[in-house]
């Protein structure tokens, strides 16, 4: 009888505290799911659900499901129970992800997918290299976030002799350049857009406008998109100005609510216009003359010269812009640049990114500088970048243009605005500040316009581009305000202006171009490392594209995107269609190189890891001429490395990747007189078919790297060059076939398992990737990853993870080499350990190789590069070497006589003069 009342209070008692418990998780989950979605749109508005909902299967590096222990497959069902993860997979893309809709979209380059309402655009949380662990920032309560941002700002602004640091998009001005690629005109950048900002804007000489702030924010800083934007700024001059900003736009002060509408038409201009394939018999006697626009940036110089040669004529002006941090291709191109009397570069550069405003002002300020160049009468304005290519001759598309000179032709989206504005983010607030476009809250869309949007590659006529380049009326003013704001502002501002200007009539809504669209591949929410938002792009064209370009349905002279490192063949399948095939026996045709490295970019651009094998490769060429040259009693082909590399290259022969090109300085010890020389290095063949082959016959290929590109199925890390802190992904390659489930296990140097996880191949898969969550730094040396289907090895490949001998480009302390190459704590790779796993796969760890890694752990200098070459040697080999120059090696080949050095002929790149009929080409 007395033990019942205890048993009562002590049930009281432990529902009491799971209430409390419950209520605390609850809490807990409320407070990490408000900032963690940051205003993902869940909101309701004007009676409808939520803007947006989650992509569940945004982020590609997401961990894979758990399954928690269990016994391995096949005989492994003896052995002791080890955990191992499971993937499923379809059509190359985790299964348990949702399917994105696939419907036929506008012929728009960047927008978002059309299956808006599946993406997540909320900001995103502060990134990390290792693990997606949430930033002490955001775990805060939101009024201390904000608190702590105030007190920041504060403390920032009371320091004394506060000076900003200029504006990433400052223009550069190239004085050392003078003459017809600086002109005149263009020695101060113009102001391109009117908007509140210009209160803070100062000139500096000639140099861009400078933000200066000189007083604390107007107003309190409470929307959460704003907060989450300043938390993850990274400069307190972008902090400052979303403040700014911030503040401007919840005082009314920043957007335009009304603006005139000058057009007389109801709805769009619905203009046909046709395309006669022989039109160009019929050349006028006037023809129209055309300013090509050429935004370009990256390191694709071969390309761009290419297509330049495609396109170019001499009664025709090329206007280049070359992107501010793209400065090899800069230096390029003012080379060939200076060839041509009707070719300029612009003495003013900018960066621009994905989505920016920056793109919207770059268009502005090169319409600004041509319609100020009473030298070139152009009549025409086209925008290209090297990723285009023609697909109609010069003059076909003359004859065209000349027949409609009065027309403007742009691409629209089609039908359902208010979709549009949805889908890209025109009701909301965009600023461009540290490269990245922040999202910072809700707008509304000016009232009395239609606002209208689509690609933003367009053809526009000059009095148009000097109504938008000069005319203060009230629509341009305010356009410009609105769209100095806007995420993907060029490829709506120019549509919208058209159709609400007194020359709406003249719209074409066809932009002239093919784009080749795959959203299945192209709109995985990407660009969210630069962009509050998801985007999409197109991918690139391959040989079985080409009947495309030969459709006549609509007038089309270009089309995009091309690129010579994914596929060569159809940009040379064009170029012969076009102008006819090279000469019999022409060298390079089938050849590819493009920069990676150039010694004016300096050392200070290259990472640890690609300086550390970019030296390695130079030894391993020297121990090849002398190992190949050298004889008895004969120092004349022995050589010492001498400095850093000179140049480095990327090879491909027949549009696969045959490896580098490394141009490096060596003392010929014959002589004791510095040389250049280059030399090609490969990867060794490491994918192996188990032998014998098992009945499993669907994997092709499988690989290791870093920046897996799964719009194009390739890794933009040609070579797989990793170091101890990157974070590899696992691809492979399959054939059509049935279902079936692999196994796939990581083991590192020392045969420790550092990861497993099966994945479900539904039979119309082609590729699957994953990145394990590994623990850093990896373990140097030769990994290995083995595929197993039950439990029997079907295939194998390695991959090298290289020690450093660099560490910030300066030789590696013995302290630093410890950290880096002493593997993960505890050897643990992951929270569970595969540790059981060894006996079952017969992956025996070795103490003497564990013992030996520990050595190897705090070697420096000498010693090290010697670890490192026998490392390089195990998966690279030097093919060739070459001479840039006289070489006392009397055998050494010119690199010039080489078909692989990349001073060898390169004649559908190399620019020479123009020919009789004004062409290149």
């Amino acid at each position: 009888m007395v033990a019942a009342p205890c048993a009562r209070r002590l049930a009281r008692r432990s529902r009491s505290a799971l209430v409390a418990a419950l209520t605390v998780l609850l809490l807990q989950t409320l407070l990490v799911w408000n900032f963690t979605s940051l205003d993902a749109g869940e909101e309701q508005r004007g009676g409808t659900n939520g803007r947006e909902k989650r992509d569940r299967g945004g982020d590609q590096r997401e961990h894979p499901q758990r399954r928690g222990p269990g016994a391995p497959h096949g005989k492994a069902m003896m052995e002791p129970p080890s955990p191992y993860t499971s993937l499923e997979t379809q059509a190359g893309y985790f299964s348990h992800r949702p399917k994105e809709k696939t419907r036929t979209d506008s012929n728009n380059e960047n927008s978002v997918p059309k299956d808006f309402e599946n993406i997540d655009n909320s900001n995103f949380a502060p990134r990390t290299q290792g693990q997606n662990h949430q930033s002490e920032l955001v775990k805060k309560p939101l009024s201390k976030q904000k608190e702590h941002l105030r007190k920041k700002l504060e403390e920032e602004k009371m320091k004394e002799n506060l000076v900003l640091g200029k504006n990433s998009n400052e223009v550069v001005q190239f004085s050392d350049h003078p003459g017809k690629n600086t002109s005149s005109s263009n020695n101060n950048l113009k102001e391109i857009h009117l908007s509140p900002r210009q209160h803070h804007l100062k000139k500096i000489g000639s140099s861009s406008p400078e933000l200066r702030y000189d007083q604390p924010p107007k107003c309190e800083v409470t929307g959460k998109e704003a907060i989450s934007a300043m938390s993850r700024s990274k400069s307190k001059q972008c902090r400052q100005e979303i403040s700014e900003v911030y503040c401007q736009h919840k005082l009314g002060k920043l957007m335009p609510e009304k603006v005139t509408r000058f057009c007389t038409l109801e709805g769009k201009a619905n203009n046909n216009v046709q395309w006669d394939e022989d039109s160009v018999e019929y050349m006028p006697a006037n023809p129209v003359r055309i300013a090509f626009v050429l935004v370009v940036h990256g390191r694709a110089s071969r390309q761009l010269q290419r297509m330049f040669k495609a396109i170019y004529h001499k009664d025709h002006f090329y206007y280049i812009h070359v992107d501010k941090r793209s400065n090899y291709l800069h230096r390029q191109v003012l080379q060939f640049a200076n060839q041509y009397p009707n070719v300029r570069v612009t003495s003013w550069r900018m960066a621009t990114i994905w989505g920016g405003a920056s793109l919207l002002s770059t268009y502005l300020q090169t319409m600004r500088d041509l319609m100020e160049m009473n030298d070139w009468p152009w009549d025409f304005f086209i925008n290209l970048s090297a990723a285009d290519y023609p697909i109609r001759t010069n003059d076909q598309l003359v004859a065209f243009l000349s027949r409609y000179r009065d027309m403007n032709f742009l691409k629209s989206h089609g039908r359902d605005n208010a979709r549009f504005i949805r889908k890209q983010g025109l009701d909301r607030l965009f600023l461009e500040c540290d490269t990245h476009m922040w999202r910072l809250g809700d707008r509304k869309i000016p009232e009395g316009i239609a606002v209208d949007g689509g690609s933003d590659w367009f053809l526009l006529n000059r009095k148009f581009v000097e109504y938008v380049t000069f005319s203060n009326d009230d629509l341009v003013t305010k356009m410009k305000r609105f769209y100095s704001y806007t995420l993907l502002p060029a490829e709506s501002f120019f549509h919208t202006v058209l159709e609400n200007s007194p020359y709406c009539d003249s719209m074409v809504d066809n932009n002239l171009r093919i784009t080749n669209w795959n959203r299945k591949l192209g709109c995985k929410c990407q660009y969210k490392h630069i962009v509050d938002w998801c985007g999409c792009s197109p991918n690139d064209f391959k040989p079985s594209d080409f009947h495309r370009f030969q459709q006549t349905a609509r007038p089309t002279f270009f089309a995009r995107k091309f690129e010579a490192v994914v596929n060569q063949e159809i940009i040379g399948q064009l170029d012969y269609y076009l102008y006819g095939n090279y000469p019999s026996g022409t060298p390079g045709l089938r050849s590819y190189w493009e920069n990676v490295y150039d010694e004016p970019d300096g050392i200070r651009t290259l990472s640890d890891v690609a300086l550390t094998m970019y030296q390695a490769f130079s030894r391993l060429g020297l121990r090849r001429a002398e190992s190949s040259f050298h004889a008895a009693g004969d120092n004349s082909c022995r050589y010492y490395p001498m400095g850093y590399p000179v140049s480095v290259h990327l090879y491909f022969l027949a549009d696969r990747f045959q490896g580098f090109l490394i141009r490096h300085h060596a003392t010929n010890l014959a002589v004791s007189k510095l040389e250049t020389l280059e030399t090609w290095v490969m990867p060794k063949k490491v994918f192996k078919i188990a032998s014998p082959p098992s009945d499993f016959g669907r994997l092709q290929f499988s690989e290791i790297g870093t920046e897996w590109d799964a719009k194009e199925r390739l890794f933009r890390n040609f070579g797989g060059l990793l170091g101890p802190t990157d974070e590899p992904v696992g691809m492979q390659k399959w054939g059509k076939g049935p279902n079936v489930t692999v196994t796939v296990i990581w083991v590192d140097p020392v045969n420790v398992i550092a990861a497993t996880y099966d994945i479900l191949i539904e039979s119309s898969a082609e590729f699957t990737h994953y990145k394990p969550p590994l623990n850093l730094p990896l373990r140097p040396g030769v990994w290995t990853i083995k595929i197993l289907h039950h439990w029997v090895q079907v295939a194998e490949t390695k991959f090298l993870v290289t020690p450093l001998t660099f560490s910030n480009q300066q030789p590696i302390k013995q302290e630093e080499a410890m950290k880096y190459h002493s593997g993960p704590p505890k050897n643990a790779y992951m929270e569970q350990s595969f540790q059981g796993l060894n006996p079952v796969l017969n992956i025996p760890i070795s103490a003497a190789r564990v013992d030996q890694a520990k050595r190897n752990a705090g070697l420096v200098g000498a010693r090290l590069e010697a670890w490192v070459d026998s490392l390089v040697s195990s998966v690279w080999s030097a093919v060739d070497i070459c001479s840039t120059g006289p070489s006392a090696c009397p055998v050494m080949q010119g690199c010039a006589q080489t078909a692989w050095s990349s001073l060898s002929p390169d004649p559908k790149s190399e620019l020479g003069p123009v020919k009789p009929d004004g062409r290149l080409r």
